[in-house]
């Protein structure tokens, strides 16, 4: 035999208006939790229960002295259905109020956009300068090279790292000079040495190139002194 169904929350709502509605009377929760099991309803969520519909306006409470008492009379739902019924009318008629102001707006930024000859024509002439625009900032982008700050960059750049080749090559120079003075019986072992890291005999200081900028899409160029 399967189990039967517990009351779902709307049950369980109906079930407790019902209690309010046939007695017309007033209520302590304790009362409302041993009247409720004869509805259906378990004692332990009679308090969750009363308590949403005292959320929803459908149950008022009052406290009396020390105690907590619960009340609804059909009128009082009867009123309740009746302003949530004008709300919701209220509600209605701006929206229909909202949606009349959109319709205008929407027939306002219509107007001058009609299709037409000319409009095509406006049209086809903001397309073309859109186009050249893209073309003409595409251009731009070629002569970056020769833009003065980037080429100002550069030069200080070369600059910099000509200094710092040139201090390794005059510190490659000094240690050279004094392997061969300390250890002058391996002359030939340091030299072989020196050959095989690449400092042979036209190793020398390099010169800073001057650099000369060039057109749009052309790379360049560096000529030394």
């Amino acid at each position: 035999m399967s189990k039967k169904r517990g009351l779902s929350l709307d049950e369980k709502r109906e079930k407790m208006l019902q209690i309010f509605y046939e007695s017309q009377d007033f209520f302590l929760l304790k009362e409302l939790e041993k009247l409720g099991p004869k509805k259906g309803i378990i004692s332990q969520t009679v308090k969750d229960v009363v308590q949403s519909l005292v959320d929803d306006d459908l149950v008022s409470k009052d406290k009396i002295g020390t105690s907590v008492y619960f009340w609804s009379l059909p009128s009082c739902a009867g009123n309740q259905l009746r302003n949530v019924h004008r709300k919701l009318e209220a509600d209605l008629q701006n929206c229909k109020k909202r949606l009349a102001e959109l319709e205008d707006q929407c027939h306002a930024l219509k107007k001058g956009r009609e299709e037409s000859v000319d409009r095509e024509k406006a049209l086809d002439e903001l397309k073309a300068i859109e186009e050249k625009h893209n073309e003409l900032k595409d251009e731009m982008g070629q002569y970056a090279d020769n833009d003065p700050a980037t080429f100002e960059a550069m030069k200080n750049a070369i600059e910099v790292a000509h200094a710092a080749a040139n201090r390794w090559t005059d510190n490659i120079f000094t240690l050279r000079q004094w392997c061969s003075n300390n250890f002058p019986q391996a002359k030939e072992q340091l030299d072989h040495l020196f050959n095989e890291v690449g400092v042979t005999d036209d190793f020398d200081y390099l010169e800073l190139p001057a650099v000369v900028p060039l057109g749009p899409g052309e790379q360049t160029v560096e000529t030394y002194n």
